[in-house]
Parts: C-alpha cells; sequence; structure tokens
C-alpha cells in the first residue's frame, strides 16, 4: 500500500526528485527493509533536512539518491530524477559525469580521505576525474578552500592526520565544493564536532548555499541543528516517512506523535519552561519482520485498533505538514520552537 500520493508530495519543478524508493538488504537469508515507499523532491537553493533516530534510513536514502549502495545483497525500487535525469538509469561512465553535480559530504571526513594523499591533492581529485584542464583545476582548488576558509599555503604538502576534526570536515566541503555541484548530501557533517565548531560549519554551509543557489540534503539525528538549517523537513521512521513538510510547521505544531517524542528530548535551556516528555513505550520494532499497520503504534501512547490494521497515509495536517497518522496532534509543540 502506498504511503504517499506521489503527485500530491513532489513539485513540477524541484531540482531533485525521489518518487517511491525502497531499499532493501538481505544478510543470511533474511531481508531487511531499510526505505520503504519514501518519496521526496528538493529545489535549487533550498534545504531538505532529514530526522531520524539511527537506523531510520536517512543515510540509505543519501546514499540511494547518489548511487553509492551498490552492494550485491542491496536491492532498490523507485525513481530518482535530477534535473529531469533519470539517475537509476545511467550507464557508469554517465554516472561518473553526473557525480560532478552530485556530491556528498560524509559524517567521518578523516576516514573518507586517503591518508597517503596531501590534502590538495584530495580537494583536486574530482576535478582530475573530470579531465578539467590543470590551470583550470588549481583555480578551483584555489576557490574552494577559500569558500572554507584556507589558503593553498596553508594546507601544502599536508595530510589529513595533520588536521583537526573540524578543519578536516571543512576540507570535506571544499573537496565537494571544488567541482561546483548542484546539490549535496550532507551525511551528519557536525555530529562528531564541539558546539562551536558545530556553529562555524553550519554557518558556512548556509552561506555557500545562499551564495551558490546549491540545494541541499541535511541528515541529522539532531533536532536542534536541523532546525536551523533547513527549510523543509522530513521526519522518518523504521525507513517511513511519518511527517514532511515546512520546517516552522514542524517544529511548531508537530502532528505525529514520534516527531513530538523527538522535539520533547530535546534539551530545552529555559529553567521557566516545564516539559513533559513525550511517552515512548516499548522498542523499536524489528526492521525484518516489521509490524502491520503504523510501524510506531507499539511505541505511541495514542494507538487505538485501527492503528494495527490500517497503514496511515501522508495527509495534510492542520499545520500545513503531512503527517503519516490516524490520530494526528492539534496542538503546538511544549518543547524546541522555531525563532
Amino acid at each position: 500500500m502506498s504511503n504517499q500520493p506521489v503527485a500530491d508530495t513532489l513539485r513540477d519543478d524541484a531540482l531533485l526528485k525521489v518518487s517511491n524508493l525502497a531499499v532493501r538488504f538481505t544478510r543470511s537469508g533474511k531481508t531487511m527493509v531499510a526505505v520503504d515507499d519514501v518519496s521526496i523532491d528538493v529545489a535549487a537553493g533550498e534545504t531538505l533536512g532529514l530526522v531520524g533516530e539511527s537506523g531510520s534510513g536517512k543515510t540509505t536514502i543519501g546514499r540511494a539518491v547518489l548511487r553509492l549502495l551498490g552492494a550485491s545483497n542491496t536491492s532498490t525500487e523507485g525513481a530518482v530524477t535530477f534535473a529531469g535525469q533519470d539517475i537509476n538509469g545511467l550507464s557508469a561512465g554517465d554516472m561518473r559525469r553526473m557525480r560532478r553535480h552530485l556530491q556528498m559530504i560524509f559524517q567521518d571526513p578523516v576516514s573518507s580521505f586517503n591518508p597517503r594523499r596531501k590534502v590538495e591533492d584530495i580537494v583536486a581529485e574530482g576535478l582530475e576525474i573530470q579531465g578539467v584542464p590543470r590551470a583550470e583545476r588549481d583555480r578551483r582548488v584555489d576557490a574552494a578552500l577559500a569558500a572554507v576558509g584556507f589558503t593553498r599555503n596553508e594546507v601544502a604538502g599536508r595530510k589529513p592526520h595533520q588536521f583537526s576534526g573540524g578543519q578536516c570536515q571543512r576540507l570535506a566541503i571544499a573537496r565537494a565544493l571544488a567541482v561546483e555541484p548542484q546539490l549535496i548530501v550532507c551525511d551528519e557533517p557536525v555530529a562528531s564536532l564541539d558546539v562551536s565548531v558545530q556553529a562555524h560549519i553550519i554557518n558556512l554551509l548556509q552561506d555557500i548555499r545562499e551564495q551558490r543557489q546549491l540545494a541541499l540534503i541535511f541528515i541529522s539525528h539532531d533536532l536542534a541543528v536541523v532546525k536551523n538549517v533547513s527549510d523543509r523537513v522530513c521526519v522518518l521512521y523504521m525507513g517511513r516517512i511519518v511527517e514532511l513538510g515546512d520546517a516552522e510547521a514542524i517544529y511548531d505544531r508537530p502532528a505525529h506523535p514520534y516527531t513530538r517524542t523527538l522535539l520533547d528530548a530535546v534539551p530545552v535551556i529555559d529553567l521557566d519552561q516545564k516539559v513533559t516528555p513525550g511517552e515512548a513505550r516499548a522498542a523499536v520494532p524489528s526492521r525484518i519482520r516489521p509490524p502491520e499497520g503504523c510501524a510506531f503504534r507499539l511505541r505511541c501512547p495514542r494507538a487505538e485498533a485501527i492503528c494495527a490494521s490500517v497503514t496511515p497515509r501522508l495527509e495534510r495536517a492542520p499545520g500545513g505538514q503531512r503527517a503519516a497518522c490516524h490520530f494526528p496532534h492539534d496542538e503546538p509543540a511544549p518543547g524546541l520552537k522555531t525563532a
């Protein structure tokens, strides 16, 4: 049963369209559903935040968009189109050429670097693969390094281990920017950084997005961070979309009980504000044998009999967003608010 009518949720002018994406991993004869019937889009200059607990399918969606799954035990269904081109239908050579438009910033920048290569060579690698002439390649590397606050002299001859975590993340952003992409998937880009460095990286990404009209998919489990960077938010639970819409609507008036649970868990530095944490009963269900009906019903304090038999569809909620819930909330959230 389709979770959402694609025609109602995908915009005609979107740069990226993901339609009914499903990803399954098979190991030892058992199949796990990692992503189930996900449809999202991103416009040029827009940031879409993907949020949810660990294992909710966020990174899998990002990798599927860039065709980085590729394992023999992985099956993928659905359509991914970028600027009108079918990503899944491209040959290996065409996909290699397409990658200059689609880049990824990985959660652990250090492990994504070749430790034996110099940093300036790492930043230039994508341009070399694309066959960019040396003079133009040097110009773009200098521009990318400058965008993240480095000069070539500062990185000349140095290798990744000679930089801090925050510096490596800035260099990872430079590597992605060097090929002048139109869309970047940011996979937990600030998760391992301290708060001051997080703020610097977030401001950097926002400035670059505005200057270059970049589209960003920002993956994070931290709703406080997502609040500050996203125009729209997609909340995922066990590989399915449970809420999707404008960030302001979702943070001010979350409709799905799972979204409210996530928001209630965000620390609020306000001694006068009383927040009652949302109740989430039981553990996360099995991904190999997911429950019938609503997957969140085993943890949901609002669950009724219909939740066990009928999978809720993404329907318009009072706040204007869409929520997959038979009994959505219709009151402001007591926790984290937009400014």
